[in-house]
């Protein structure tokens, strides 16, 4: 059996704090990875979120005033209480935390929704509902009557819908709001009385999976997860530690990073939130991601460290228009990176630290993180095993890989979750090989492993096509179509055909300039087709060639974390195949 291992080590960490305990109340706890004495922590003046919108500035006193003031409500005049299950359907708020860490104070446990578009169907949303058992509703107003419908299909009463407070907009008539259940909570003694867990097993989250194989699962979190993940960043990254000069530290108290990803995501909720106020820095609070706007906020609050999802940065001329001399980090994950994508960040932030890391929902967050050693990961890789983290690589035969053998990655970390909540048929087939604490993930990706450690995410498994017998991963092909010059985004899928079995289709996103001239001129849009398709022609073996086609759409559907959500194209494609007459179809 060949597993692979981390090289750091983990201190030993206290399981049986619930997550505002450990990131709210143990002081020092930051101690428990330092070794710099000179490091004190966070001053007491520096504020630990900024909303964005207004620049407001929340110091620690004030989160920890809130989250009371919002528990002793819950409880009150909600009566939520051990193991009852609060959902929040939200945009970032500056607030979001404060709800999170107001229900775990009382035992419960947060169901996070992924989005809040008031078009998100409220069949949807009542399926999560129903799954989780939720008993109140914490919603963005804009999404508010999409809770309404749903609330009343579950048979939740209206009243037990709270409203996230933004800017100085009213709150609906009939529903209270955050602030105002906090001013509630604030005026009355404590009520409630937090109860002692065992963090490996108490609920602190059912994170829904990003849907890209299927319905949504709800991943069953301990509040043990979130702590020991954002240890594993921390010892990864070195906090606190005097491991070089200063300046040159990747994460030091006083800093401030950008909250781009949504907090509903796994990745915004731990490397975002938990591991950025751990680490003492500052978390400006964005509301809803645009480009244009984040470069605006980068030179406003003089950001240092981004970590966000990225395929490709867009418009040069509006990047060139602000100065982003502060970033020092970037760290991005869902989708791979390029090596015309990387370059590109290493020309914006030639002094930044820029990578990639690698995780998942069923391992609450990051398993993988490009190197301290590096100031620049490698591009296509994935990053080194984060602390505490084993991995295997799980050959088609069902043996194990060693280095550079390729096979479904396998994750072992003290943080995985422990499977998903009421469903014992699909956590047998994801969690598997051991007992609560020791879960094996099983994360339906392609990978190999080489002799540094460093993870190469080659592809999902279930998106690998088979054309005439070989296997072709569309990561590949997209990476590839990604350089054409006419190109902004793309994705591809498999169609079927008679003669190759399967055929690669893409779904391109043209750049502004080539979209203006595709419509002023038919012949255009045939000569950018074509184009492409020669271009990948030029760049990889013949059975890799785009003989699906070429179909330019207006965007890409992705998951708020940036992952393609290629089973919507994969139907798209179907539909497409069935419209073409026999004649058309490809042949190899």
């Amino acid at each position: 059996m060949n597993t692979f291992q981390a090289k750091e080590t983990l201190p030993e960490i206290p399981d049986n704090l619930s997550i505002p305990q450990f990131f709210l109340d143990l002081e020092g706890s930051e101690r428990l990875v330092a070794k710099d004495p000179d490091v004190r922590g966070v001053e007491p003046g520096n504020p630990w979120l900024i909303e964005d919108k207004t620049g407001r500035q929340i110091g620690l006193d004030e989160i920890k005033s809130r989250t009371f003031g919002l528990a002793n409500t819950l409880k009150t005049r909600y009566d939520i209480g051990l193991d009852d299950v609060v959902l929040l359907f939200s945009r970032n708020n500056v607030d979001y935390p404060i709800a999170i860490w107001a229900v775990h104070r009382l035992g419960g446990i947060i169901s996070r929704r992924r989005g809040a578009n008031p078009d998100f169907q409220a069949g949807e949303l009542l399926y999560q509902i129903q799954i989780s058992k939720a008993q109140l509703i914490i919603v963005h107003p804009e999404a508010l009557e999409t809770a309404i419908s749903a609330a009343r299909s579950a048979g939740i009463p209206l009243e037990r819908i709270l409203v996230f407070n933004i800017g100085s907009k009213d709150t609906p008539q009939g529903f209270q709001s955050i602030s105002d259940a906090v001013r509630e909570g604030l005026a009355q003694p404590k009520q409630f009385s937090e109860p002692v867990i065992d963090a490996r097993k108490k609920l602190a989250f059912l994170s829904f999976s990003s849907g890209t194989t299927g319905k949504p699962k709800a991943v069953a979190i301990p509040h043990y997860s979130v702590i020991i993940n954002s240890i594993q960043t921390a010892v990864h990254n070195k906090v606190f530690q005097k491991y070089a000069p200063w300046h040159e530290r990747r994460f030091r108290p006083g800093d401030v990073a950008i909250a781009v990803l949504p907090l509903y995501h796994i990745y915004g909720l731990v490397l975002s939130l938990h591991f950025i106020l751990y680490s003492r820095m500052s978390l400006v609070i964005v509301e809803r991601f645009n480009f244009e706007d984040m470069l605006r906020s980068i030179s406003r609050y003089r950001i240092s460290h981004l970590i966000a999802s990225a395929r490709r940065t867009t418009n040069p001329d509006v990047v060139r228009k602000y100065n982003l001399s502060s970033v020092r980090f970037i760290m991005t994950g869902a989708a791979p990176l390029t090596n015309e994508t990387n370059e590109e960040l290493f020309r914006i932030f030639p002094d930044a630290h820029v990578g990639q890391s690698y995780g998942m929902t069923e391992t609450c967050s990051g398993c993988t993180l490009f190197s301290i050693e590096q100031r620049r990961g490698i591009s296509g890789g994935s990053g080194i095993l984060m602390p505490g983290t084993r991995a295997r690589i799980v050959k088609p035969d069902g043996s194990f890989g060693t280095y550079d053998e390729v096979g479904e990655l396998w994750v072992w970390s003290p943080s995985n979750a422990l499977g998903y909540y009421n469903n014992e048929q699909a956590t047998k087939e994801t969690f598997i090989d051991g007992q609560v604490t020791s879960l094996w993930v099983r994360t339906g990706d392609e990978a190999r492993i080489d002799q540094n450690l460093e993870v190469w995410v080659t592809d999902r498994i279930k998106e690998i096509m088979k054309v005439r017998g070989f296997q072709v991963a569309p990561a590949e092909l997209e990476g590839c179509i990604l350089s054409h010059p006419d190109v902004a985004d793309a994705c591809v899928v498999g169609i079927p055909d008679d003669y190759s079995g399967e055929v690669p289709l893409a779904f391109v996103v043209l750049n502004e300039a080539a979209a203006k001239r595709c419509e002023t001129s038919k012949e255009e849009t045939v000569n950018i087709r074509s184009s492409i398709q020669k271009h990948v022609a030029d760049n990889k073996v013949y059975y890799k060639q785009l003989s699906g086609g070429v179909e330019f759409v207006p965007s890409i559907p992705k998951n708020p974390s940036g992952k393609l959500l290629r089973r919507l194209l994969r139907e798209q494609a179907k539909n497409l195949v069935r419209s073409r007459p026999p004649r058309t179809r490809a042949k190899l």
